[in-house]
């Protein structure tokens, strides 16, 4: 192990889309978590910022936004992007600051202004953009990037559109109850059947929406907690960063093509069950100690990827974990008790922030009506674009 940080707190700004400047909602974030922690301002030695590059210059400097914004006093400041993955790595990225010595008080933010509508490259001509180019020679949207491994798992395991439609009914009844969700009413499956075909065979209910929204943590040591009276603070114990090894067996958008280095065997261990691997090694955990995860649904169908990925069952028996209740509320470990992006939509620099919120207020006991009975140890995980795995454990 590495060592552990102490989540000292936490805060969020609701997601949905209110037409105001990522900056106001991530400093209501950052107060909001400030204020859990029972911290001013002054107080914080070090600001890291989750990168939004959509929102112009202030949104690529993202912890001196937010300092500023918050009152100049002098704290270090960093902006970390690793595209979905930001707020992980921003987490990280505190945690190393604070296990080096560098700061006993980090505030992390991630805060974001999303377009209307699916996610789309920026604009101009830039042909050594991969992301750009999957979207200008594929046609491949996100949307379709989605669908095509739902077909994977439809070919590969006998998935259906009913054990897709089945996700999206669990998180939106964990979303029904949390305040930060912007989408807080219960699903039917027969609703997610009659939503419209977005790419086949996934409709609209299926894939999360585009939001605005923000997050924040206070971290510090252990010893820093124990200072401010917190005798079993939530303790961050691993946050994993991976990246794919060559070669890759499966393509993963925005690659358009196979690796250019030399052929060889295909790894033991593809890209994404790497990333949660590496969190439970550095934990001294594994899936059975687990009481909740919450993961990165883009849509209904990668969340199934997702359970196996994390080693909740075997490839190929994600349905199968979910027809048997194992992820919902109540069961063995239920599988986005937050919501979900099902139930907020994407946020990027916030959402694994937002994660990380989550797991806190499940350890403290303090999630309302989807608390899990109990809980005592978390996963987070997600994936960026370009490489960028991350995965925090958390527990109490």
């Amino acid at each position: 192990m590495t060592g552990e940080v102490a989540v000292l707190g936490a805060g969020m700004h609701p997601w949905g889309k209110w037409g105001r400047g990522f900056v106001e909602y991530g400093t209501k974030a950052a107060r909001a978590a400030l204020a859990d922690a029972g911290l001013e301002w002054s107080a914080i030695q070090s600001v890291v910022g989750a990168n939004t590059v959509r929102c112009g210059y202030p949104g690529q400097v993202a912890g001196a936004t937010f300092a500023k914004a918050l009152g100049w006093q002098g704290a270090r400041v960093t902006s970390v992007y690793a595209a979905c993955a930001s707020g992980a790595r921003a987490i990280d990225t505190a945690r190393a600051q604070i296990l080096s010595g560098m700061a006993d008080t980090v505030l992390v933010v991630g805060s974001d202004a999303a377009p209307k509508g699916f996610f789309a490259p920026a604009g101009g001509e830039r042909p050594d953009d991969p992301d750009w180019l999957r979207f200008r020679v594929l046609g491949a949207t996100n949307p379709a990037y989605f669908a095509l491994w739902a077909r994977r798992r439809m070919a590969l395991y006998g998935d259906t559109a009913e054990d897709f439609a089945r996700v999206k009914v669990k998180n939106a009844a964990s979303g029904a109850a949390n305040p930060y969700a912007r989408y807080r009413s219960p699903v039917t499956a027969e609703e997610v059947a009659a939503s419209p075909v977005v790419a086949d065979p996934l409709r609209l209910l299926d894939i999360c929406a585009t939001s605005d929204g923000a997050a924040a943590l206070v971290l510090g040591s252990v010893e820093t907690a124990r200072r401010l009276g917190m005798a079993r603070p939530v303790r961050i114990r691993a946050v994993s960063s991976v990246s794919p090894t060559h070669p890759r067996t499966a393509l993963d958008l925005p690659d358009i093509a196979t690796d250019s280095a030399p052929p060889g065997s295909p790894v033991a261990d593809p890209f994404r069950p790497s990333i949660a691997r590496a969190a439970y090694e550095e934990a001294g955990l594994g899936p059975e100690d687990l009481s909740l995860a919450e993961v990165y649904d883009l849509s209904t169908a990668l969340e199934l990827e997702w359970y196996e990925d994390l080693g909740l069952c075997a490839p190929g028996e994600g349905a199968k974990l979910l027809r048997e209740g194992a992820t919902a509320p109540g069961g063995r470990v239920p599988v986005n008790p937050s919501g979900g992006l099902a139930s907020f939509g994407e946020a990027v620099p916030a959402q694994a922030i937002a994660q990380v919120c989550e797991l806190t207020w499940q350890l403290r006991g303090q999630a309302g009506e989807r608390q899990v009975p109990g809980a005592r140890a978390g996963i987070t995980v997600n994936q960026g674009l370009f490489g960028h795995g991350s995965s925090v454990v958390a527990v109490r």
